[in-house]
């Protein structure tokens, strides 16, 4: 089989790497001459675990090819993924689609024979079928179908999820797309993946309902750290107790400083402006959205408060920006809301990321980027711990105490022992803990 990935960003190179694997011929398309050109050399425009060794085995075996030409991807093509942006709009907070829909007239123009398109990009209720309109419109004699396929990835563990996923969700309703996607994802449903096949409103969904529930997961935990905190229960152990119950289960139940990323914020955000113009408004996500920007401004004031209430000509050692663990991916991150927020406080921020300080800099300023944790550390007042990195856990603390002007740790993932923290005689604040 043959097919197109109209898009190198995120979702579309993973997916695009990952169908390469399976056998399929795939050629990812983008505008962006520098990004083919880059991967047409092996080098990867983001960092996900694997990934690059996965794209240099396929694009040296044939199986996986790169072009700035849409007309040359499309042509002869089983399937065209957009997978495409579809950032938060100005004012209004809706989805925004423009990079979708230019994406569908393009593919009309180019079409060659029956080709199945595949909205691939997180996109609202209703995407597909104006897909299919402005494709019929582009172009009347266009033999096609359209189908919702969306994409369920975790950042850092994307190849995971692609080739062992929980399930594959499918919105098509015509005999012809069924044939061709089922072919497709023929080496999951072969290996017992759940292929649901649904109408393409009900694809559509799925997708946001996911990410919705998820971060109301995340936003209930945080409230709950908060109580914990006025109350002397400890968060981690609720958490526990309540993921046990196996109605609940244990994941997303992490206290911290709010979620980020590219899905979470935008698709809640989505989801609530979607239900809003039904006329059938979502509250709980409502409510978790204002609740999640809340969280994520709090965390300066937790700062301050562990550096006495001034953090004025301070030195602040922030210790990961990255919005997650195993990713360079800065949007929304906590570290967004943290950083401004003790700079305007008067605080010197010294910083330090294993992976995420080149794209971080497009978003921060006035920031000392650190080599290492103990350079970031070095004559700190205070040190932050933001995003839950591995080398943060082995951190040598009794190091940390001697380099530091003051040994306060604030830590806002939970990963050191209270008691420890204060036989060392380490200052230390952590989320939901006594």
């Amino acid at each position: 089989m043959k097919i197109t990935m109209i898009g190198t960003g995120y979702v579309g190179l993973v997916s695009g790497a990952c169908f390469s694997q399976f056998g399929i011929d795939v050629t990812c398309v983008d505008l962006d001459e520098e990004k083919i050109s880059k991967l047409k050399k092996g080098i990867i425009p983001i960092y996900e675990p694997g990934l690059d060794d996965m794209v240099k085995e396929n694009a040296d075996a044939g199986r996986l090819h790169f072009t700035t030409s849409l007309e040359e991807g499309v042509k002869g093509a089983d399937a065209v993924f957009i997978a495409v942006g579809t950032p938060t709009r100005h004012g209004d907070g809706h989805a925004d689609l423009s990079y979708v829909y230019a994406a569908a007239r393009d593919i009309a123009m180019a079409i060659d024979g029956y080709t199945v398109i595949v909205d691939k990009s997180t996109v609202p209720v209703g995407t597909a079928r104006e897909v299919a309109r402005i494709v019929k419109e582009t172009n009347p004699d266009a033999d096609f179908d359209v189908v919702s396929n969306p994409e369920f990835l975790r950042e850092g563990a994307a190849i995971k999820d692609f080739t062992k996923p929980d399930r594959v969700v499918l919105g098509v309703e015509s005999d012809r797309a069924k044939e061709v996607m089922a072919n497709i994802y023929q080496p999951l449903s072969s290996n017992n993946v759940e292929v649901m096949m649904t109408g393409l409103e009900t694809a559509e969904l799925i997708k946001y309902a996911a990410n919705a529930f998820l971060a109301v997961k995340i936003s209930f935990i945080n409230e709950l750290a908060d109580l914990c905190e006025k109350v002397g229960a400890d968060v981690e152990s609720v958490a526990q107790g309540m993921g046990s119950d196996s109605r609940i289960g244990p994941r997303f139940l992490q206290a911290g400083p709010g979620y980020g990323g590219s899905c979470f914020p935008k698709d809640t955000l989505a989801l609530v402006r979607t239900a809003e113009e039904a006329g059938t408004p979502v509250r709980i996500v409502e409510t978790v959205v204002d609740v999640n920007a809340s969280r994520k401004k709090a965390m300066a004031t937790k700062v301050i408060e562990a550096c006495g209430g001034d953090v004025t000509g301070k030195k602040i050692a922030i210790l990961g920006v990255t919005f997650k663990a195993e990713t360079d991916d800065m949007r929304d991150s906590p570290s967004l809301d943290i950083i401004p927020a003790l700079q305007n406080m008067g605080a010197y921020i010294h910083a330090y990321d294993p992976k995420g300080m080149e794209e971080a800099q497009e978003y921060l300023s006035d920031v000392n980027w650190e080599s290492s944790t103990y350079a970031a550390i070095k004559d700190a007042d205070c040190a932050v711990i933001i995003t839950e990195w591995n080398e943060f856990r082995m951190i040598d603390l009794s190091r940390m105490k001697d380099e530091m002007a003051k040994p306060i740790l604030v830590d806002l993932r939970n990963m050191y022992n209270p008691e420890r923290m204060k036989q060392l005689g380490i200052a230390y604040t952590s989320i939901g803990r006594k």
